[in-house]
Order: structure tokens, then C-alpha cells, then sequence
């Protein structure tokens, strides 16, 4: 708390000068520190008490930085899940943030920062960090032109794809929205279920609705909506309903699939019942686990959503999450210099080891194989990354999201009705 107290005292002085503000967040131009530096790291617990092997890595992270900056010392405080959003909530509101703390980026993340509780390490970025991180995984944790952290693992979710059903059925991975829904009446007439989905659970519904508006709008529409210089109502978000339906005319799905959970969906695609799935990078787990065999598809494929016609969408921009940390105000300048040596490929590559993370740094998927690769790649390579939407929005605006997608592929709402009750719900937010 002592460098609340200290701005608490800078502004009475301030004010008993005659002067109108004061900023107590020190700007990352500053040289480094010449006396004894503490920075205090909050991390996430891999839930394995003492001996957390992820634990023990921060631990001699810390340790060989400060051995390589005698001035430094490196506080690593670790918490519980629910025990740190309480702890970072309590620390927000006091006005005294830790220095570096974990985060999923987003939207909390920007209000954090229009709080004023972080600092802008915008320089940073561009000169250090942007060279080992891809510029999309990078933007999930900043906002409007401005960074305040990094990502360490960024995960995407992706169309998985049954080879062999492709292969017996005699077409090819879609690389178009077009050809996907061409595909579709071919699967059928084979007797396999074209695309697994869940939708009872509505998240794993919803990526179908924000992959179709980021591939009809880019990262532009989805800013517009944010930024209040457009809205969720505008044409790239009716669209993206209009193409979810003329997806649902064709009956994709298995029969259920309104009341289906997420485990009936990836069970059924794991049982080599489905060709299709879009779902995270966990998928391939899932789906071992909820088939009977324990192995799930054998033959397994993935690939990027497909591009839509006309679209100012890439078809290399990619919707995920994942975990990073970002700078507290008034952090010492000696943050994002350790920042930036926890995030090195040899860190990484541990981190891979010990807990299976997609890594970001560029050289660290080197250790991956397979799918899991292709998935970091695709991380690597996008321009733009969209984070969910149920995860980057308020939670009111999230809910809302998943509950318009459900009623328009339940064909109780249209295009139009489901974007507004997006924008209705956002506009309450704002």
C-alpha cells in the first residue's frame, strides 16, 4: 500500500500548490532505477499446492533475474483462480495495483486502464516484445493504439475436421464459406452429421456468429461496435446472422443439437459420427475423452475458419484466449525488462513442458507436433485476434450474445433482432 499512500500525499500537495492534477503513474520512458528495486508479481496457481511445478518455475525465473540485477528484487505472490480475481478487485479499487499481475486481456484490462491503473508501455512493445510475439496475440492486451502487457500463451479456435469422413465423402477442407456450405448436403447424403455442435451450453454456438462478423468485417467493425462509432446492429453483424442461417436452412447438426451440451458435441464428433467441429485447441482431448473408445478421431485435421466472400476479413485472423500479465501503475521501469525475460523461448518451451500452453514467442512451438503446431502458427500468424466475445465483453453483453445466437439458430429471432439484442444489452453497459 505504500505507493497508494504516496499518492495520496502527492496530491494534497498539489493541491495546496494551486495546481489542478496530479498523475501517479510513472512513465515507462524513465531510466532505470539507481537504488533497491521490489517488483511485485502476481501469479495464478497450477493448483498443485506447494510442489506446483509452474510454482517453482516463476520462482527460478525470479531468482536468475535478479542475480542478473543485483537492485532487483522479485516478490512472487500467488493465488487461487477466484482468490486472485478477488484479491486484484480489492487492489483496483485501493488505487494500488500490483506491478505485474496476471491477466486474460480484453475488456477488463481497458477499464483497468482508463482507471488509470496500469501504464502504458506502448514503446516498449514496438521495440522489444513485437519482435518475438505476433501483433495479433499481442492486441488482445491492448486497446485503441496503446499495449499495457503481453500474452504468454494464446490459444484459437479452429475448424477440426474428420480426414477420413472427408476422404470416403470425396471433398475437400473448406477454404470458403461457400464451400462449406456446399459440403454440407454431401455429408448428409454419406449418413454423417456435417457439424457437431453443443448449443444447448450456447458458448460453443456463439463462435459461429463472431467468426462470420470477424470474416464479413475485420477488426474495424468489431471496434466500431466497441468504440461507439458504430454498433452491433450495423450490416457486418445482420450478415454474419444472415450466413449462421443459411448455414442452419441446410441442417447441419445432429438431431437435438438446440438441447445438446458441450460433452454430447465433441462425444459425437469423437465417436467419428461428425466431420466437422469448430472448438478450441482443447478439442482433441475432449474429444478422446467423450468418445467410447478413449482415443476419439485417429485421422484428425484442423484448419483456419473459412474466408467469406467479400469479407474485409484475413482468413489468418483468429478468435481465442489465453493468459498473459499486464504492468500496474507506478510499476518500476525494471518490469517490462523482467517481463520481457520471462517471456524468452527457453521459458517458454518449459512452460510447454509443464503445463501444455500454446506459447507465443516465436521459436518455442518448435517443441509442438502436429495440430497443436498448427494451432500455434495460426496464433503467431494472425494480424488480428479477436478474443471471445463472452470473455472480452462485459458479462451482461456476453450472455446476451450466446442468447441471440441461440434464438436465431432456434429460428426465433432474425438476423436483425439478434444483432440488437447484442447492441440493446451493450448500450445498457455503456
Amino acid at each position: 500500500m505504500k505507493k497508494a499512500i504516496v499518492c495520496v500525499l502527492m496530491v494534497a500537495l498539489v493541491v495546496a500548490m494551486g495546481m489542478t492534477s496530479v498523475s501517479c503513474q510513472k512513465s515507462e520512458g524513465k531510466a532505470a532505477s539507481a537504488g533497491p528495486v521490489e517488483i511485485d508479481w502476481w501469479v495464478l496457481s497450477g493448483g498443485a499446492g506447494a510442489d506446483d511445478p509452474r510454482t517453482e518455475m516463476n520462482k527460478r525465473v525470479a531468482a536468475e533475474f535478479e542475480a542478473a540485477n543485483p537492485n532487483v528484487k522479485v516478490n512472487v505472490n500467488v493465488f487461487e483462480n477466484e482468490a486472485f480475481k478477488q484479491k486484484i478487485q480489492l487492489a483496483i479499487q485501493a488505487g494500488d495495483p500490483p506491478d505485474l499481475f496476471h491477466s486474460w486481456g480484453g475488456g477488463v484490462m481497458v477499464e483497468y486502464a482508463n482507471q488509470g491503473q496500469l501504464t502504458d508501455i506502448t514503446d516498449y512493445v514496438k521495440s522489444t516484445l513485437s519482435k518475438k510475439i505476433g501483433i495479433g496475440a499481442l492486441g488482445v492486451y491492448g486497446y485503441d493504439g496503446k499495449y499495457y502487457g503481453a500474452p504468454y500463451d494464446m490459444g484459437a479456435v479452429a475448424l477440426w475436421y474428420n480426414k477420413d469422413i472427408l476422404a470416403e465423402v470425396g471433398i475437400e477442407v473448406p477454404k470458403t464459406w461457400a464451400e462449406l456450405l456446399t459440403a454440407v448436403p454431401k455429408i448428409k447424403k454419406a449418413g454423417y452429421v456435417p457439424i457437431a455442435l453443443g448449443a444447448g451450453d450456447k458458448w460453443p454456438a456463439h463462435f459461429w456468429w463472431v467468426y462470420l462478423a470477424m470474416r464479413i468485417g475485420g477488426i474495424e467493425a468489431f471496434n466500431a461496435a466497441y468504440g461507439g462509432s458504430g454498433s452491433f446492429k450495423d450490416e457486418t453483424f445482420v450478415n454474419a446472422g444472415k450466413e449462421l442461417q443459411k448455414l442452419a436452412m441446410l441442417q447441419p447438426f445432429q438431431t437435438g443439437f438446440l438441447s445438446a451440451s458441450y460433452d454430447d458435441e465433441s462425444r459425437i464428433f469423437g465417436d467419428g459420427k461428425a466431420a466437422f467441429e469448430l472448438m478450441g485447441q482443447w478439442a482433441p482431448n475432449v474429444q478422446a475423452n467423450n468418445s467410447a473408445s478413449g482415443e476419439g478421431v485417429k485421422n484428425l485435421g484442423v484448419t483456419t475458419f473459412p474466408a467469406v466472400e467479400g469479407g474485409k476479413g484475413a482468413l489468418t485472423d483468429v478468435m481465442g484466449g489465453g493468459n498473459g500479465y499486464i504492468v500496474g501503475a507506478n510499476a518500476p521501469k525494471e518490469t517490462v525488462e523482467f517481463l520481457n525475460y520471462f517471456l524468452s523461448v527457453e521459458n517458454q518451451k518449459e512452460q510447454v513442458a509443464l503445463e501444455g500452453i500454446i506459447p507465443v514467442v516465436k521459436g518455442a512451438e518448435t517443441v509442438l507436433e502436429g495440430n497443436t503446431k498448427a494451432i500455434a502458427e495460426a496464433v503467431g500468424n494472425a494480424g488480428y485476434y479477436q478474443l471471445y466475445y463472452d470473455q472480452f465483453l462485459p458479462p451482461a453483453v456476453g450472455e446476451a450474445v450466446k442468447d441471440a445466437v441461440a434464438a436465431l439458430l432456434a429460428g426465433s429471432a432474425t438476423p436483425a433482432k439478434a444483432a440488437a439484442m447484442v447492441d440493446d444489452a451493450w448500450q445498457m453497459e455503456k
